[in-house]
């Protein structure tokens, strides 16, 4: 498989992330952790469902320790820190700051080996956090209750965390991308004991929102963790990194489509510095392909 091949299915998490929120939205008011319980093992289920024919591929799952830390800190410490900052702190800070780990990746990709950090990767990747903060600032207020203050900073650690996850994948170069229904399944199994223990179970009611939860498992909280598995340890995690700032970006447009959220000029602009962001961090990809 080629960088460029890995890319571009790594762009493909991308996409499917996009559709986490106006999917979330659509499974009614499911608790967070019991969320991510059927959705994690739904995303198991898809990754063992590929080893059908490939009974060797179970051997994926024998993994030193570190693997396993690695992929279980980075699924379920990262939605367990977003689902703290969503609980306590507003939706809209929580998620700007959040949208620092495209950055961090970026930043952090300088210390793997045989990658050079250049400046287009840096402007691109801050051009992707301006038209994030222009995304986000039209619902954001300036006023900070301190008991926002844990959600603020949950919100900015996960940030950290999935960004470390993504850039240790690349150092995990041997683990195979098989083992992500592994570190799916123990996610899903972490997120239904914390659901235990904080949370009532609420079941749908509706056929939507079971269809809803299904194409979360499958697609956002399945199949694009395999992507960005592929993308991450195959593909050029610097252009990943900037791209990622189209994810909240395409994720508006989604909620707009379905009508959860309204059009605006700061939409069209920060379209404009995320897409531009993207495609200058991308010139090494288009100047190879020439």
């Amino acid at each position: 498989m080629t960088p460029r091949t890995a890319t571009l299915i790594g762009l493909t998490a991308i996409l499917m992330w996009s559709l986490l929120a106006v999917l979330t939205v659509a499974t009614g008011k499911i608790p967070a952790f019991q969320l991510a319980a059927m959705t994690f093992a739904i995303g198991a289920l898809v990754g063992a469902l590929t080893w059908i024919g490939r009974p060797e591929a179970m051997r994926a799952l024998r993994q030193p320790s570190t693997a396993w830390l690695v992929g279980i800190g980075g699924l379920f410490g990262y939605h367990a820190l977003y689902f703290l900052a969503l609980r306590f702190a507003p939706p809209a800070e929580a998620g700007l700051l959040n949208y620092l780990w495209p950055l961090l990746i970026v930043v952090f990709s300088a210390v793997l080996p045989g990658e050079r950090l250049a400046p287009h990767h840096i402007i691109g990747a801050l051009l992707g956090l301006v038209g994030t903060v222009l995304l986000f600032v039209g619902n954001s207020s300036v006023d900070f209750a301190p008991g926002q203050l844990p959600g603020l900073i949950a919100a900015f650690v996960a940030a950290f965390v999935w960004a470390a996850y993504s850039v240790m994948s690349r150092k995990l170069k041997a683990v195979p991308t098989d083992a992500v229904a592994g570190f799916c399944a123990a996610t899903a199994l972490l997120a239904a004991t914390v659901h235990g223990l904080v949370e009532v179970t609420i079941w749908p009611d509706t056929m939507v929102q079971w269809l809803a939860i299904a194409a979360l498992g499958v697609g956002p909280v399945g199949a694009a963790f395999y992507a960005w598995d592929i993308g991450m340890k195959r593909g050029d995690i610097r252009v990943l990194g900037a791209a990622s700032y189209a994810t909240p970006l395409l994720s508006t447009a989604f909620l707009i489509l379905a009508g959860f959220a309204r059009p605006s000029a700061n939409i069209a602009v920060a379209a404009i510095l995320i897409a531009g962001g993207g495609l200058i961090a991308a010139k090494d990809m288009f100047a190879r392909r020439r």
